[in-house]
């Protein structure tokens, strides 16, 4: 993807219901002009999103944490505290051609690196199961991507798992791939026998990466 202004706001936490709201508002100001691309960071109260096509045996049958549809791809994931959200609102007619999925895990890939930590990319089999987010060398998986694009314009984005509660997983099928075995970095970095970096450094760094000012 080329190179284009990208707006970086900080928005601690937000309700999931009242970020999609704020979210639907700047994909119609961008599409208007009337804003620039913008990367906003923030983190929700505890929520597992799906999407209209998850199965319903893959979410979970009984739990305490709400249980929210979205309009974005992907499946079934959990938000909540230690976990840092990144919605992306950019006009891909402006940006020019480009995969912007995969310049997004690159963009996670290349932060995670900046902080000590080794991620990959995985190529996906079949359109059945879906390997798109970012990976450890052991295949476990430390961010989610779910993206939409409807007039040129992206919403929704990525979780990255600094230190969530990742126990709320196991609750129903995460990103419709039953044997995923999630991780964060807290645990990537306990593993090293290295201090996990703070919330504030990782979201410079995720800012940074993905080129936001």
């Amino acid at each position: 993807m080329s190179e284009s202004e990208l707006e970086w706001l900080d928005l601690g936490e937000v309700p999931y219901l009242e970020a999609a709201a704020q979210m639907d508002t700047w994909v119609r100001e961008r599409r208007e002009g009337l804003i620039a691309d913008r990367l906003a960071l923030l983190t929700h109260p505890a929520v597992i999103t799906y999407g209209a096509r998850t199965p319903r045996h893959e979410l979970p049958v009984q739990t305490d944490i709400p249980l929210v549809e979205v309009d974005r791809g992907g499946q079934a994931t959990y938000h909540g505290p230690g976990q840092l959200m990144g919605y992306l609102v950019l006009d891909l007619r402006q940006r020019g051609p480009g995969d912007i999925v995969r310049w997004l895990e690159q963009g996670l890939i290349s932060a995670l690196d900046s902080l000590g930590l080794r991620t990959v990319r995985r190529d996906t089999p079949t359109k059945a199961q879906s390997l798109v987010g970012v990976w450890t060398l052991e295949h476990k998986k430390v961010a989610s991507i779910g993206m939409r694009i409807r007039g040129g314009v992206t919403s929704h984005g990525f979780a990255l798992n600094i230190a969530p509660d990742l126990a709320a997983f196991s609750a129903f099928t995460a990103c419709g791939l039953p044997e995923v075995a999630m991780t964060s970095i807290a645990e990537m970095t306990a593993a090293m026998g290295k201090p996990t970096p703070t919330e504030e450094a990782v979201r410079a760094a995720v800012a940074a990466a993905l080129g936001a000012a």
